[in-house]
């Protein structure tokens, strides 16, 4: 069975993503690892590269900044990486820059591989998610978080990344037929110095929004207020082993009181009657 994993990345020291941590926590369930890097103007791919494995394959692309239409310069330039997976590969493992994949995962996850490899019918493998946010000791609670989403797809070039790239579909536009597989992915997007998440949210929204939006919404602050969300829970379980010197070197505080609950209206009524009306699905599970 030949796994290549997948992904994209441009200014990661800049925006401080952990990309070699994601990356790496990959690595050990692939045979290759296509890395599409855009026009940097850091040091990135000095970054990639220290990595020690000869898995790596290094892509250079360039980020078309003039698109800004829900994100979708993500999604193109993950069909990028994607498209240089070569024809043999049985599986594509796709990971985005603050994304980890924790080891204890690494059974379930190669058997479920395993035992779908030649089952044509399905496109890919469903992932649990935990949120983290603030610090590493918090994940986010209430149910705007996106519980699932696709991370594994098959070696099937009629599958393509789907809006700002969170998930996949196949042409013409239809949804994946997946697996769910028992194992989450650690999303860290919102775990930074909190300079450091002002600039990442600038030049992420900058993909979204006209200049004239980002005047209008984004505040003016040096500094990202994490205290405005609406739901946290600690978090007691170990973090993936690739994580642990970053977690080491963290330098900033973030303390929250998990008993405020300042759920939306909507929230509430779905809570009370138990269902996530309207809940987000890009897949079909079979």
């Amino acid at each position: 069975m030949k796994v290549v994993g997948f992904t994209i990345i441009r200014n990661a020291v800049k925006y401080d993503y952990p990309i070699v941590e994601a990356i790496t926590s990959v690595l050990p369930l692939c045979t290759e690892f296509v890395v599409a890097i855009g026009n940097c103007d850091d040091n990135t791919e000095e970054l990639i590269r220290r990595i020690n494995s000869d898995k790596i394959k290094i892509i250079h692309t360039v980020w078309d900044d003039t698109l800004r239409e829900g994100g979708r310069t993500f999604a193109l330039e993950t069909d990028k990486a994607f498209q240089a997976i070569a024809e043999d590969a049985d599986w594509a493992f796709y990971i985005q820059a603050d994304e980890v994949i924790h080891e204890k995962y690494y059974a379930a996850i190669r058997a479920a591989m395993e035992q779908y490899k030649d089952d044509f019918t399905i496109d890919g493998l469903l992932f649990h998610y935990k949120h983290f946010y603030g610090s590493y000791d918090y994940v986010g609670e209430s149910w705007n978080w996106y519980r699932r989403e696709i991370r594994i797809i098959r070696n099937n070039k009629n599958i393509f990344s789907y809006r700002d790239a969170q998930g996949f579909r196949k042409k013409p536009n239809d949804k994946l037929r997946v697996k769910l597989v028992d194992a989450f992915i650690y999303h860290y997007g919102w775990v930074r110095d909190p300079r450091a998440m002002v600039r990442k949210q600038k030049a992420f929204t900058s993909y979204y929004h006209d200049d004239k939006w980002q005047e209008e919404n984004l505040a003016k602050s040096n500094e990202f207020d994490y205290s405005q969300i609406d739901s946290l829970e600690l978090f007691s379980d170990s973090h993936p082993q690739v994580m642990k010197a970053r977690i080491e070197s963290k330098n900033w505080k973030f303390d929250f009181d998990v008993s405020k609950k300042k759920y939306s209206l909507k929230e509430r009524i779905k809570r009370f009657f138990g269902f996530r009306i309207g809940e987000y699905k890009n897949y079909k599970i079979v």
